[in-house]
């Protein structure tokens, strides 16, 4: 029995061990309270393990470290999962909406890379898309287009799944396009 529980702890360490975070703005925030200006910082923060997994996660704090810590721990609680091609791509193309921000992606070819700017290549890069076209539209704060990449890779369906759902087999579908 102990053994067992050994073997699952150290296989969840090597789960945690795999992913990556980065820190995409740190911001001095402050708070107006009765003996005058209170300040923390606030720390955005992209956690992913590049194999289709990413969340975004902002964390608070007085000193920044504690801020980056918070914003992992947030980040981990906030996963999407995104569904890969062969080509390390998107399936189709998408739009996110995050606040005022409007993110636009599209699948690419092998070889293209990751076309995208700010917290919206971060977002793609630690989830593990390799090929893709990225349009940042509206606002340009980096916590609301982290959010709309978040949005955009959360609404990304598989051909297996859209055959399930129209209740058709997969190579119908595949026809039909």
């Amino acid at each position: 029995m102990a053994k067992e529980n050994r073997r699952k702890n150290n296989r969840n360490k090597e789960k945690d061990s795999n992913w990556q975070e980065r820190v995409v703005q740190i911001r001095r925030v402050s708070k107006v309270v009765k003996g005058g200006k209170k300040l923390s910082f606030r720390a955005i923060v992209v956690v992913g393990n590049e194999r289709g997994q990413v969340g975004v996660g902002v964390g608070k704090a007085s000193d920044v470290i504690g801020a980056v810590r918070k914003g992992v721990a947030d980040g981990k609680k906030q996963l999407v999962e995104v569904p890969l091609t062969r080509a390390n791509s998107i399936p189709h193309p998408t739009i996110g909406r995050g606040g005022a921000a409007k993110v636009m992606m599209r699948p690419a070819a092998p070889g293209t890379g990751v076309i995208a700017g700010g917290a919206v290549r971060t977002v793609l890069e630690l989830a593990g898309v390799r090929n893709v076209l990225a349009k940042q539209l509206g606002s340009d704060n980096p916590l609301n287009n982290a959010r709309a990449t978040l949005n955009a890779l959360g609404s990304l369906r598989t051909f297996s799944e859209v055959a399930e759902e129209r209740g058709i087999e997969v190579e119908k579908l595949y026809a039909a396009t």
